[in-house]
């Protein structure tokens, strides 16, 4: 059985670090796309890529987060039925192995 580790709250400097990084990498990948010297039919379709990469990065992101919280949980119920069983149990009663 594994134990659940503990989850400590993202700290506001990290998820300030994690959002201008994303809106940097965001910015510059824009940016390229405008600069690149195509047509314009050419751009839009890299342009709707790329709204593609990021609602898709947001969805990914939300189904990991959700796995691990349902895993969390699952681990606590299994922690829980343990220690109940544990407890019920009597070593000291006489005819109990």
């Amino acid at each position: 059985m594994t134990t659940p580790s503990i989850q400590r709250p993202t700290t506001t400097a990290f998820f300030v670090q994690a959002a201008l990084s994303f809106a940097l990498s965001l910015g510059a990948v824009a940016f390229g796309i405008t600069k690149l010297s195509v047509g314009a039919w050419e751009r839009g379709f890299l342009g709707l890529g790329l709204v593609f990469v990021v609602t898709s990065t947001f969805t990914l992101a939300k189904c990991i987060r959700d796995r691990q919280e349902v895993e969390e949980v699952t681990n606590r119920v299994d922690k829980a039925r343990i220690d109940k069983l544990l407890i019920e149990q009597d070593v000291f009663k006489p005819g109990q192995v």
